[in-house]
C-alpha cells in the first residue's frame, strides 16, 4: 500500500480513536459552564492544569522511549515492554506515597482543598498505569481496541457527570427518603466530577489489566538506563510543553487579584474549548505519524514522505482554522452556551492559530526524534516555556487572559520556527517552504478578516472559506487523487 495512503488511514482509525472520545468529553463543557458559575469552573480548570503537570512528570518521557526502543530490530520487544511497566509501575507506586505523606503540603502550595488533592493523587496514578498499554495497542497497530477503550472511559466519565449533576439534585428532590438522596449533596458538584474521573480511570486499567497479567516480567538494567536516557529531553520538553498549554491558568490564578481570579480564569478556560477541532485534528494526526515516522526510518528516502505529510498536514489545518474561525459563533452556542463566559470570545482567534502552529512543530519535530537529538527539542520547549512565563508574568496584570493568549500563540510560533531551523542542519527535508508559507498567510488573513474586521459576519466569512477551498482544489486536485487513488 502507498505508505501515505496507509498513513491517512492509520491518522483516520487513530483519528476515531482520539477524536471521538474527545468529542464526547468536550460534552462536559456545556454540561460544566451551565452547572458551575464562571468562579466555579475557573476553579475546576486550575485543577486540571496541575493535572496535566503531573500527568507529564509520571510519564517522564516513557511513552515515547517505548515506542522508539521497541521498534529496535536488535532488542526483544517483550523485554521491553515488562522493563517499561515496572518503570512506570514503580514510579507511580513512589509517587503515591509521597503524595499522601506531603498532602497537606501541597493543598497548601496549591490552594487546592484537600479531598480534591485525594481524588488528584488516585486520578493519575490509575492514569499512569494506563501509559505502557495504551502505548503498546498503537505499536502493534490494534487502534481498534484503542478506540473501544478510550471511548469506554470518556462513556463512563460522561454517563457519570451527567448522572451527579443533572440527574441525581432531581431525583434527590422527588424522592427525599429513597437511596438515591442519600449520594446527593448540596454544593459537592466539584468532588462528583473528580469522583466521575476517578470511577472511569479505575474501569480503563481494568480493562488494560491484560498486559500486566499475561507475561513474566523481566527488568532490564541496561535497557531501562538506555530508555530513561533518551526519555528525560522528552520528559522536560513534556513539562515545556505543559507549561505553554496549562500554566497560564495557575499564572492567571496567582497575578489577578483574588475576587476575579476564578471567574476571569473560568471564561478564558471555556473559551479556550472552541479549539475543540484543531486540538483534535493535529492530535489524531500526530497519534497517526508518530509511529509512522520511527517505522519508516530507515526506509528509502523517508524524507520525501515526511514532507509530504507535513504540507498535508499544514493544508488540512489551514481550512480547519478559517472553518472554526467563520462559524465560531455558532459552534460557541454548542460548547460554551452559557453567555456568562462569551467576554472571552476575543481570544478564541489567537488560541486555534497557536494550537495549529504547535501541530506544525509536531510534524517538524520528526527529524530530533529518529536521530535520538531529543535533548535539542527539549531546548526547543524550554525557550517556548520560558517565554510563556516572560509574556504571562509581565502582561497578566495589565492585559488579564489576553496577554495569556498572545503569549501561546508566540510560545509555539518560536518553537515552530526553531524546529524548522535546526531541522534543516541535523536531518534535511525537502519541505515546500512557500506552499507551507503560502497556506498559513492566505488563512490566517481570511481569519483576521472575517473576525476582527468585519466583526464575525457569517456571510463574508463564509465567501471567504469558500474561496479558500476552491484555492486549494485548484492547486491540491492532482496531489490528493495520486494519494487516495493510488494502489
Amino acid at each position: 500500500m502507498n505508505p501515505l495512503k496507509k498513513l491517512f488511514k492509520q491518522t483516520f482509525i487513530y483519528g476515531l480513536a482520539t477524536v471521538l472520545p474527545r468529542m464526547l468529553s468536550f460534552l462536559l463543557t456545556p454540561l460544566y459552564v451551565t452547572v458551575l458559575a464562571t468562579d466555579g469552573y475557573g476553579e475546576v480548570s486550575i485543577i486540571f492544569a496541575w493535572f496535566a503537570i503531573f500527568n507529564v512528570l509520571l510519564a517522564y518521557g516513557m511513552e515515547t522511549a517505548f515506542f522508539r526502543f521497541y521498534h529496535d530490530a536488535g532488542l526483544n520487544k517483550k523485554t521491553v515492554v515488562t522493563t517499561s511497566l515496572l518503570s512506570i509501575g514503580g514510579s507511580s507506586l513512589l509517587f503515591m506515597l509521597l503524595a499522601f505523606m506531603f498532602k497537606g503540603a501541597v493543598s497548601s502550595f496549591s490552594d487546592i482543598e484537600p479531598q480534591f488533592i485525594t481524588y488528584a493523587i488516585w486520578i493519575l496514578v490509575l492514569d499512569a498505569l494506563v501509559i505502557i498499554p495504551f502505548s503498546w495497542l498503537r505499536a502493534n497497530e490494534k487502534p481498534m481496541r484503542y478506540a473501544l477503550v478510550k471511548i469506554t472511559n470518556v462513556v463512563i466519565n460522561l454517563g457519570l457527570n451527567c448522572f451527579f449533576l443533572i440527574a441525581l439534585p432531581i431525583l434527590a428532590e422527588k424522592s427525599p427518603d429513597s437511596i438515591l438522596s442519600s449520594l446527593y449533596k448540596p454544593n459537592f458538584e466539584i468532588s462528583y466530577i473528580f469522583i466521575s474521573m476517578l470511577i472511569a480511570s479505575a474501569i480503563t486499567l481494568l480493562l488494560m489489566l491484560r498486559l500486566y497479567l499475561r507475561r513474566p516480567y523481566v527488568f532490564d538494567r541496561v535497557l531501562w538506563s538506555s530508555m530513561i536516557k533518551y526519555a528525560a529531553p522528552v520528559l522536560i520538553a513534556g513539562i515545556a510543553f505543559t507549561i505553554n498549554e496549562v500554566f497560564d491558568r495557575i499564572m492567571l490564578d496567582w497575578l489577578l487579584p483574588d475576587d476575579i481570579a476564578e471567574s476571569e480564569i473560568g471564561k478564558y478556560s471555556a473559551c479556550y474549548k472552541l479549539t475543540l477541532f484543531m486540538t483534535l485534528f493535529a492530535t489524531a494526526f500526530r497519534m497517526g505519524i508518530e509511529p509512522f515516522f520511527f517505522s519508516h526510518s530507515k526506509s528509502d528516502n523517508p524524507q520525501k514522505a515526511y514532507a509530504q505529510i507535513t504540507n498535508y498536514f499544514v493544508i488540512l489545518g489551514s481550512v480547519i482554522l478559517l472553518s472554526v474561525v467563520v462559524f465560531v459563533d455558532v459552534l460557541k452556542l454548542i460548547i460554551v452556551p452559557n453567555s456568562d463566559y462569551w467576554e472571552a470570545m476575543s481570544v478564541v482567534p489567537i488560541i486555534i492559530l497557536a494550537s495549529f502552529c504547535l501541530g506544525i512543530y509536531h510534524n517538524l519535530s520528526v527529524w530530533y526524534k529518529v536521530t535520538d537529538r531529543t535533548k535539542i527539542g527539549a531546548y526547543i520547549s524550554i525557550v517556548g516555556a520560558i517565554l510563556t512565563i516572560v509574556i504571562n508574568y509581565v502582561f497578566i496584570p495589565y492585559f488579564g487572559y489576553k496577554a495569556s493568549a498572545v503569549a501561546t500563540l508566540v510560545a509555539y510560533g518560536t518553537m515552530m520556527a526553531m524546529s524548522f531551523y535546526f531541522g534543516k542542519m541535523y536531518y534535511p527535508i525537502p519541505y515546500n517552504f512557500r506552499k507551507i508559507v503560502f497556506y498559513l498567510l492566505i488563512s490566517t488573513t481570511f481569519s483576521v478578516l472575517s473576525f476582527y474586521l468585519f466583526d464575525r459576519n457569517l456571510l463574508v466569512g463564509i465567501v471567504l472559506l469558500l474561496l479558500f477551498l476552491a484555492m486549494v482544489m485548484k492547486l491540491e486536485k492532482e496531489q490528493l487523487k495520486k494519494i487516495f487513488l493510488k494502489k
